[in-house]
């Protein structure tokens, strides 16, 4: 493989780590690997570090592709708590709120469901890291900061939902660039008359890439190990 160059590596994040984790181990493995200082690498999208999934790193001259890979649609697959939330809107942080499930028909549930097709305007999560006046939102909010979070224009392709294990839902989601999986776990829950938060994330395909041709990282580490050096 040729990582100077250019590469696309598609990796499977594991739970807890970030998207810089993957990419710092992978980089600091190539660059020994090469015997080099320094190399081009970056990834295409973020994940929170409770998500999993499909994250797509670029080296060298794909570099310059990956905007264009962050304007593809994205898949994820997931799950919903009701009746609680945290001020992280998932489990980084803890419940701080609980609300009654009792009233929530399988009615009620489709009909909220429909009512995200499409596009709209969302308010991301203040833990997040849009940044206010060149400051990370989620930095201003573990510092006691009061945060208000611009509304961002987003689309739903499609939103399946499953009820079998309510008041947890599993779901599958297409939408555009930018949305914040996390807000529809919360805004689901608010949209109930209840509460909602993001218990289980992964990325499934991003554009015409699936996660079923991911590599873990343990396995990005034996290729490039046994990569030969151009």
């Amino acid at each position: 493989m040729d990582f100077i160059s250019g590469e696309i590596l598609l990796v499977d994040k594991p739970l807890t780590w970030t998207s810089f984790d993957v990419v710092n181990k992978l980089r600091y493995n190539i660059k020994k690997k090469l015997g080099v200082k320094k190399i081009k690498i970056g990834h295409a999208g973020t994940l929170d570090p409770l998500a999993t999934g499909l994250l797509i790193l670029c080296t060298g001259k794909f570099t310059k592709r990956i905007e264009e890979f962050q304007a593809t649609k994205k898949e994820y697959t997931g799950k919903i708590l009701l009746g609680k939330s945290t001020s992280s809107y998932d489990l980084e942080t803890e419940f701080n709120q609980e609300a009654s499930t009792e009233h929530i028909t399988e009615a009620e549930m489709e009909k909220v469901r429909l009512g995200f097709l499409g596009e709209q305007f969302q308010t991301p999560p203040i833990f997040s890291a849009k940044k206010i006046d060149g400051q990370k939102a989620y930095d201003m909010a573990r510092d006691g900061k009061e945060v208000k979070m611009r509304q961002a224009f987003v689309e739903i392709f499609e939103f399946e939902i499953n009820t079998r294990s309510f008041p947890e839902i599993e779901f599958r989601i297409v939408c555009s660039k930018g949305t914040y999986i996390r807000s529809i776990a919360y805004d689901f829950g608010q949209r109930l008359s209840s509460l909602g938060t993001l218990i289980e994330l992964r990325r499934t395909k991003s554009g015409d890439m699936d996660v079923t041709q991911a590599k873990s990282v343990d396995e990005w580490m034996e290729i490039i190990s046994a990569a030969e050096t151009p």
